[in-house]
């Protein structure tokens, strides 16, 4: 009989083991939410997925990118004359997005869309047609299972912090590090936070945190509160700046110092020699970074035709960055305030693909500004014919940008934020860091998720410290079960006669 009941009780205490550390052990139930930001930029818009955890760190999600779409077609901005065809044209990318997020999280995925430069051009051109473009989107992300947050236009100055935000996340700025992370930030201080340069088709943003910002340009201000920190960061939009509109504004520069127009062929430098465009004019003043240069012309089509001279390129380009004023202590161009510049900064967007695809960005650091000029002016030197044959996957308009486009950064750079040889190296061209795109939607979902309450987190059915005392209690009645029956079965004869 006491055989039996230590064998019983000896069972129970290893089922008990056995069942605690199971159920103490397995893994927790994953509690992910979701989240859909669109840009919709001048020349397309991509659709990104992000996932973050319910439970927050510091009141701010942890959020990564899971998946992005580029949507076929031209930006938003490109419906003006065919408005409803705008929302229909996210249908594909949104598709995608129910695909990647499981469907019983569709009701409560938060869904925005941001529309940059290209969107704040057309509400300064045609205001009744910017708000026809941004209902029709509404209307189809409203009509998607996900829950519709709003479309709207954000300002200059939103794109350009979120994208000081966007890589500041993702090098690891705002968190403090540990163990073989340091290695990651031995050359730099743990609180130091990078800078932003932004480039796009129809604007360009520079943000970054500065010692020495002054109350001068409050405009220029923004703060912000991310993992328990405060951040004063100094920002800036060009509207007008981004390369496809700096281009037509040189053009109509070009155009209009054009002292005798004798016929409809304009010279143009910043073209590969054997290059040919052609362009209408009624088309080219209709755009409000070109309007105020407009100029009489005795015919309706205008023929550039390419020089593939980097020099006068440049030259022509700094004529975009007026430096004749500056109201404040320091400035950019234009009037516009700058701080001293300070730390690396990180160069997003067509800073990056321009750069990429002059190979100015497979180097393991930064090349020497001399050596990234020569690049540019010996590509901008070869024959269109030997370029275009060279590049024949890429397309032709692409292509033949491409020796402005470089021209026009460095001019930005050196001429109007006034980066030298000496700190050219703090600048590093970024696409992906990890496995998200540099950009500004990153930083939009991040600043976002500050307003989605935090989730008690899935905890184990016990505290570590009950875990610890059961099971120390459950060895305990083991062991003492295993050692009664082993005095049971080993006491000396004597006491065994003695108890019979």
């Amino acid at each position: 009989t006491i055989l039996l009941i230590l064998g019983f009780l000896s069972t129970l205490a290893v089922i008990a083991l056995i069942a605690v550390a199971v159920t103490q052990n397995q893994p927790l139930p994953k509690n992910i939410k979701y989240g859909i930001v669109l840009d919709a930029g001048s020349s397309h818009t991509n659709l990104y997925v992000y996932e973050w955890p319910a439970e927050k760190e510091n009141d701010t999600g942890v959020v990564k990118q899971v998946e992005v779409c580029k949507v076929e077609g031209p930006g938003i901005s490109g419906y003006s004359h065919a408005t409803e065809k705008a929302g229909p044209s996210l249908e594909q990318c949104l598709q995608q997005a129910k695909e990647v997020i499981p469907s019983a999280q569709h009701k409560e995925t938060p869904v925005y869309l941001g529309a940059t430069a290209g969107m704040r051009l057309l509400r300064l051109q045609n205001e009744s047609a910017a708000d026809k473009v941004l209902s029709s989107v509404g209307n189809t992300l409203r009509s998607a299972p996900f829950n519709f947050q709003g479309a709207r236009i954000i300002t200059g100055q939103e794109e350009g912090a979120y994208g000081w935000i966007t890589i500041n996340y993702l090098l690891g700025n705002f968190k403090q590090v540990s163990g073989w992370k340091k290695l990651l930030h031995s050359l730099k201080s743990l609180s130091e936070t990078s800078g932003a340069l932004d480039l796009g088709g129809a604007s360009t943003q520079i943000t970054f945190v500065s010692k020495d910002l002054t109350s001068e340009s409050p405009e220029n201000q923004l703060y912000f509160r991310l993992y328990g920190k405060d951040y004063q960061v100094y920002t800036h939009s060009f509207l007008c700046y981004g390369k496809d509109q700096a281009l037509q504004q040189k053009l109509a520069r070009d155009l209009q110092a054009s002292t005798s127009t004798p016929n409809s062929s304009l010279p143009d430098p910043c073209f590969h020699k054997g290059y040919e465009r052609t362009i209408n004019i009624s088309d080219f003043f209709k755009n409000p970074c070109t309007s105020d240069k407009k100029k009489q012309l005795p015919f309706s089509q205008l023929y550039i035709k390419g020089e593939g001279d980097y020099q006068k390129c440049r030259e022509n380009i700094q004529k975009l960055f007026d430096k004749s004023n500056c109201p404040y202590s320091s400035c950019s161009f234009n009037g516009i305030y700058l701080p001293p510049l300070q730390g690396d900064f990180g160069a997003f967007s067509a800073f990056y693909f321009v750069m990429n695809f002059l190979n100015l960005t497979s180097e393991p650091n930064p090349l020497a500004l001399n050596k990234v000029t020569s690049t540019i002016e010996s590509f901008c030197a070869r024959p269109w014919q030997e370029v275009k044959t060279a590049y024949h996957h890429i397309k032709e308009k692409y292509l033949s940008e491409y020796c402005f486009s470089g021209a026009y950064i460095l001019s930005l750079l050196e001429n109007g934020y006034e980066f030298t040889e000496n700190n050219w190296q703090m600048i590093h061209f970024l696409g992906k860091i990890g496995s998200s795109d540099a950009g500004w939607t990153l930083g939009y979902m991040l600043n976002l998720t500050n307003m989605i309450p935090a989730e008690e987190p899935a905890r184990p059915p016990l505290s570590h410290g009950s875990y610890v005392g059961l099971m120390v209690l459950c060895s305990l009645v083991l062991v003492s079960m295993l050692l009664f029956a082993w005095l049971l079965f080993h006491k000396p004869k004597c006491l065994q006669k003695g108890i019979v």
